[in-house]
């Protein structure tokens, strides 16, 4: 009676039991009633030691020759699973990726979001094709909703680092270290990322479903450039000279500019490092160059 392991493919884990050792390893029934389709698990593809009897998982692939070989190398992850993976070398019909088992895995085309490159991680999953061998996919929104956390300890303001899984019309989602799911918006980019591209991105909204919108362009003004142009207001309106300066006591320097006087050194520094203004006895004057 043959079992229904006659059938054992490359690229599939399988669970088959050791017959007979040898100097070379082990060798694994195939479940054909022959014993010269035995499958060797050499020594150098064994994790530890295996007896006659043993069941072994193994992952299966072919050797150079073209023979049904096994290795105790299974990969790291079950099928269904998704893991940052990286990309082992690409060919016009797909990918090869490392999941932790003796040979890397066959991302097709169809399963690929973009163009990959050898050495690159993407989010993937493990699944079996059509053909019952095992294969990868780039195709991961449902896993990757599924393990994620909505963002309720983050405020906007925060960073946060995640890679990119998927790319809409509208721009790229990310799935960040925290498990959140951040999205960025094509306008919110500075240059278009790649998928897998791990980036680090400024939260600018946090979405009723516990999602985050993030944004990693330069914030449009730093706070000294618009405390600056307070000043520069203030003065120009003042036709050029105030009775302000270094010397103004905080309380009078946060009624007249609504900012602490700290803000108020620091962007008045950086007034007269930019030649604009000077300041003489407790006054600040705007420099004859700036005078409009």
């Amino acid at each position: 009676m043959m079992n229904h392991q006659h059938s054992l493919r490359p690229n599939t884990v399988a669970t088959l039991k050791v017959v007979r050792t040898s100097e070379l390893g082990a060798f694994l029934d195939a479940g054909t009633g022959n014993t010269s389709d035995d499958i060797l698990l050499h020594k150098v593809q064994q994790a530890h030691e295996v007896a006659v009897g043993d069941d072994v998982k193994v992952f299966l692939y072919l050797d150079p020759k073209g023979r049904l070989t096994a290795s105790m190398r299974v990969p790291q992850m079950r099928e269904g699973q998704i893991a940052r993976v990286k990309i082992i070398n690409t060919s016009k019909d797909g990918a090869f990726v490392d999941v932790g088992a003796e040979r890397g895995i066959f991302m097709p085309f169809a399963g690929m979001r973009g163009k990959v490159k050898t050495g690159e991680k993407v989010w993937a999953k493990l699944y079996t094709d059509k053909s019952g061998r095992l294969a990868v996919t780039m195709e991961v929104e449902d896993e990757i909703r599924r393990a994620s956390k909505p963002a309720t300890d983050v405020k906007v303001g925060d960073v946060v680092t995640g890679s990119i899984y998927n790319f809409t019309d509208q721009g790229a989602f990310i799935f960040t270290n925290e498990r959140y799911i951040a999205f960025l918006h094509n306008q919110e980019m500075k240059e278009r990322p790649k998928v897998g591209e791990e980036v680090t991105a400024r939260v600018t909204f946090i979405r009723e479903d516990g999602r985050i919108n993030v944004s990693t362009r330069p914030q449009k003004e730093d706070a000294i450039t618009v405390d600056s142009d307070k000043i520069m207001e203030l003065l120009t309106a003042r036709g050029g000279k105030m009775p302000y300066s270094d010397d103004t006591s905080p309380e009078i320097i946060k009624e007249k500019f609504n900012i602490s006087k700290a803000a108020f050194k620091r962007a008045l520094g950086k007034l007269i490092k930019d030649n604009a203004v000077e300041q003489k006895d407790g006054w600040t004057y705007l420099k004859e160059t700036h005078k409009s």
